[in-house]
């Protein structure tokens, strides 16, 4: 009996602790939580000159808190130089009007939950997370060596931003007036990515490897005098020291808004389509267009690299 007694005085003790629990939650004052992300988004908008989101409500029905700052990039394995018996560095072109590239094309526009890999790149360089390099070749610079640095600023013009300012006199009082003429970078006009990477074989684990070196938006844009398409390229960043940056920013699921991934994770699973046009060479690792001519042509000599590239793994192994 007094056992009896013990169990339900145990359980009606348990039952009040649970009760004053959740009348404690209910009595804590709404939206905590939102306020604090929003203090947050605030900061972080101020540090990287944003649009000041925090005194706006989020996107979704609950605060997304699954893409944290502290997302580290995949770690990559050691290589000894020792161990590395074969290697050949390979240039190619992402086009971002494939289907398949479409997620690192768009957004084109400002978003809140989104940005596109050149939005992603150029925030980073103008936060000072990332260094930007000059992309073309020239009699002090290499080009795609990660020789010559470029300021923010110029890297935001080479993204086809702006600002002018003329003055223009007034006919009726005579006084001039500043007319200040502001332009935005042009992301839509980004249509092309040039990857660097290395291909190399390691003895240790006895498989080919590939590591992407650097990344360079590419620019499609009407020439000012013939008004022929040209490409301009914009500025290259060394992958390595923006890896960090990448697997901290979201890459859009077509399939499901809750699950997503980061651009870290999508070159490092290769989930992109591509074709190589250059590796290096003696002749100034000179590209594949220097001497095919067409398109075909060039498609079939990078078809030709690509599957040197597998035999030169395949005929490692003796059967």
């Amino acid at each position: 009996m007094r056992e009896t007694q013990r169990v339900l005085l145990a359980v009606a003790l348990f039952l009040l602790l649970s009760w004053q629990h959740a009348l404690g939650q209910f009595r804590q004052q709404p939206g905590t939580d939102l306020q604090a992300e929003r203090a947050s988004s605030a900061e972080a908008n101020a540090a990287t000159g944003g649009v000041d989101t925090a005194d706006l409500p989020p996107l979704g029905v609950y605060v997304r808190r699954s893409i944290p700052e502290k997302t580290t990039p995949i770690p990559y394995t050691y290589v000894r130089e020792a161990d590395v018996l074969w290697s050949k560095i390979i240039w190619r072109t992402i086009d971002l009007r494939q289907k398949i590239n479409l997620p690192l094309y768009y957004p084109t526009v400002t978003m809140k939950d989104r940005k596109s890999l050149s939005q992603a790149l150029l925030e980073a360089v103008m936060n000072r997370e990332v260094s930007a390099y000059e992309p073309e070749k020239s009699l002090t610079s290499p080009g795609d060596e990660f020789y010559s640095r470029l300021t923010p600023d110029e890297a935001l013009q080479r993204m086809g931003a702006y600002v002018k300012q003329t003055t223009q006199q007034s006919m009726t009082t005579g006084r001039d007036t500043v007319i200040v003429e502001k332009q935005d970078p042009q992301w839509a006009e980004v249509r092309e990515l040039l990857v660097k990477e290395e291909w190399f074989f390691d003895s240790k684990h006895s498989r080919m490897q590939v590591r992407i070196m650097g990344i360079c938006p590419v620019r499609v844009t009407p020439d000012e005098v013939t008004g022929k398409m040209v490409r301009r390229l914009t500025f290259w960043v060394y992958y390595p020291e923006c890896r960090n940056v990448l697997a901290r920013t979201m890459i859009y699921n077509p399939l499901n808004d809750a699950q997503t991934t980061s651009y870290d994770d999508l070159f490092f699973k290769r989930r992109f389509d591509s074709f190589i046009i250059r590796e290096s060479n003696e002749y100034n690792n000179r590209s594949v267009s220097d001497y095919k001519v067409g398109g075909v042509p060039q498609l079939k000599e990078s078809d030709k690299i690509k599957n040197n590239l597998f035999i030169q793994e395949h005929d490692l192994w003796e059967y």
